[in-house]
């Protein structure tokens, strides 16, 4: 990488000479004012070599980084643009090279909210300036689902910064659940997005189990730095492994669920598997499937099976079918009824 950024820096260096046409600058002249850029740049004496200086210079003549930068020598000594009018940072972006910047500029202001961002907020600002003015202005053609008025957002910055530190957080929540709020400390390992929410991760103080935290329910955040951190080699890989969503169950809860989709579902779930652990277990002749699940069983898998409610059969096991059919009987009586209040 320092490499890069220094010969990057001699690129630009050469270029401002070459554009100051009221002096002469010869090889020597070129790899002083590199050697003086460097220094200023490193803090340290950076001996440049002739070599080096002839290399960029045919680099820079050539289309590898886009300059084909119009460099000639003059009397044999002199090196100067032969288009007085030329910079390396005036070259126009090709179409490809816009399409590429909008996008990132797009995805980068998704995260906005982080401040170890904060210092992009100048590069997005210049970015959206240049596609602006040497586009048509499209819109993206990526789109990222977010929603900004969902309650908890504000917090993430701060837990961010907390975990990164290693502070022990003091935290005010109430669940839906509960009847009043409940304060406590907590250390947070890691924060994690689920169908467009996000949670805080982590264990309370003096506690081994490790507890999720929505940020919607979180009422107040302070920190308590008298409070050591719990160190952990919590890896969120291998504790979310078996799970689907955000509820992780303990062993007793881990099941097969065996499946049956119909043939229009099957491409869907084929391309588009609900957990890692699935795999196919037979393929039917009409294009049905039989495919085998391993996850615990918890609220979130319950959710997405019943979304495909009149596609997918659950064969086992039982007291997942049973459960679904209660559901679906009570959907049933909430919906036959045609004398609905207007």
């Amino acid at each position: 990488m320092a490499w890069n950024k220094n010969a990057l820096l001699r690129y630009r260096t050469i270029d401002i000479c070459l554009q100051n046409q009221s002096r002469k600058w010869t090889l020597e002249d070129l790899i002083k004012a590199c050697s003086e850029a460097l220094y200023e740049f490193e803090g340290k004496e950076m001996n440049v070599g002739k070599r080096t200086i002839q290399l960029d210079i045919q680099f820079m003549r050539s289309d590898k980084l886009g300059y084909n930068a119009p460099i000639i020598v003059q009397e044999k000594k002199y090196y100067t643009y032969s288009d007085p009018d030329f910079s390396i940072t005036n070259i126009p972006l090709t179409k490809l090279d816009m399409d590429v910047l909008t996008e990132s500029m797009e995805m980068l202001k998704q995260f906005k909210k982080f401040s170890l961002f904060d210092e992009l907020n100048g590069v997005i600002q210049k970015l959206e300036d240049k596609i602006y003015n040497e586009s048509a202005n499209r819109k993206p053609i990526i789109h990222i689902d977010k929603n900004e008025s969902l309650k908890g957002l504000q917090h993430i910055d701060f837990l961010y910064q907390a975990i990164l530190k290693k502070i022990v957080l003091k935290i005010t929540y109430q669940s839906f659940s509960a009847k009043s709020p409940n304060t406590f400390n907590f250390n947070g390992y890691i924060l994690k997005e689920f169908n467009n929410r996000w949670f805080l991760v982590g264990r309370g103080e003096g506690l081994t189990k490790i507890r999720t935290l929505a940020l919607d329910r979180i009422l107040n955040i302070d920190v308590d730095l008298t409070a050591d951190y719990q160190i952990d080699d919590f890896d969120p890989d291998t504790y979310y492994k078996n799970t689907y969503g955000i509820t992780v169950m303990n062993d007793e809860q881990l099941i097969n669920i065996i499946l049956k989709v119909d043939k229009y579902n099957a491409p869907y779930v084929l391309t588009k598997p609900f957990h890692n652990s699935q795999s196919l277990i037979e393929q039917y002749e009409d294009g049905s499937i039989k495919i085998n699940l391993h996850v615990h069983h918890n609220f979130e898998i319950e959710r997405v099976l019943i979304g495909f409610a009149d596609s997918i059969e659950v064969i086992k096991p039982t007291s997942l079918r049973t459960r679904l059919k209660e559901k679906f009987e009570r959907a049933y009586k909430i919906h036959k009824n045609e004398n609905y209040l207007q």
